[in-house]
């Protein structure tokens, strides 16, 4: 289900430094050194560097990814502050994945990002997503999204989708072999991208969602069991969650090449 990281490279046990930064969450029942461990050795990419890509990227740093990779063309603005909560009023005019990659690094000195300024565009899915353990796609647009999704389901590599507009919000986590963003939505349409432009959206709602899909990367590396192609709802203004498993349909055009390709 996730990739496995090489074993030439990757250490058998941690170092005390590691243990100390690590200890809360080593406590944790069911998350234990070997999960730690899988998590150093895993790489995650961020499509999306915002208000879900930032809390996101922070709290993985935090958790101890080893690799994480940012990626987004553009710089922080002013009206970004309000729920782009990694970056501060002095960072305005620079690039985001610089910023963020600051940050991340300032959080966790161990971890190895990488910053890519630039649209991820057909020609470089391969070498920006080529040997990813998990993609999360933080990024406001629709069709992204879903080119990102039929990528990911294609190679067999976990995928946590997210995304916030007005009071609510949304993640879909996409294993492979379960269903996808697009057994889910169809495709993209006029309604989501004026959705996106036009609606505005609550500063700590995004923060929400970007933390929860932290929340599912680490469910999906650390191997806890827990994991499943789920779809998780929150109404900000009446507090409620909802959370479907997502199955595989037969109008999902990725699981139709698919069938079709199979001996």
């Amino acid at each position: 289900m996730v990739r496995e990281p090489s074993a030439a490279s990757a250490p058998s046990t941690l170092s005390d430094a590691e243990v100390e930064r690590y200890s809360r969450q080593l406590l944790v029942p069911g998350f234990s050194e070997r999960q730690q461990l899988r998590l150093g050795e895993s790489r995650v990419v961020i499509i999306g560097c915002g208000g879900l890509g930032g809390p996101a990227g922070l709290y993985l740093a935090g958790a101890g990814v080893g690799r994480i990779d940012l990626v987004d063309p553009d710089l922080v603005a002013l009206d970004n502050l309000h729920r782009q909560v990694a970056y501060r009023t002095a960072d305005v005019g620079r690039p985001k994945v610089v910023a963020l990659a600051e940050s991340l690094v300032a959080l966790n000195p161990t971890v190895r990002v990488r910053a890519f300024q630039r649209a991820l565009g057909d020609a470089s899915f391969d070498e920006i997503l080529g040997d990813a353990s998990v993609i999360v796609e933080c990024s406001d647009s629709p069709g992204l999204k879903f080119a990102v999704n039929d990528w990911a389901v294609a190679l067999g590599i976990p995928l946590v989708v997210g995304g916030a507009i007005g009071w609510r919000g949304q993640v879909t986590t996409v294993l492979p072999g379960g269903g996808c963003f697009r057994c889910l939505f169809g495709g993209p349409s006029e309604e989501m991208e004026r959705s996106c432009r036009s609606s505005g959206v609550i500063g700590p709602l995004v923060g929400v969602i970007g933390a929860l899909q932290a929340q599912e990367v680490v469910l999906v590396l650390g191997g806890g069991g827990g994991a499943t192609s789920r779809l998780t709802d929150f109404d900000a203004q009446s507090g409620r969650w909802r959370t479907l498993t997502v199955a595989t349909t037969s109008e999902c055009s990725v699981h139709r090449l698919e069938t079709a390709a199979r001996p």
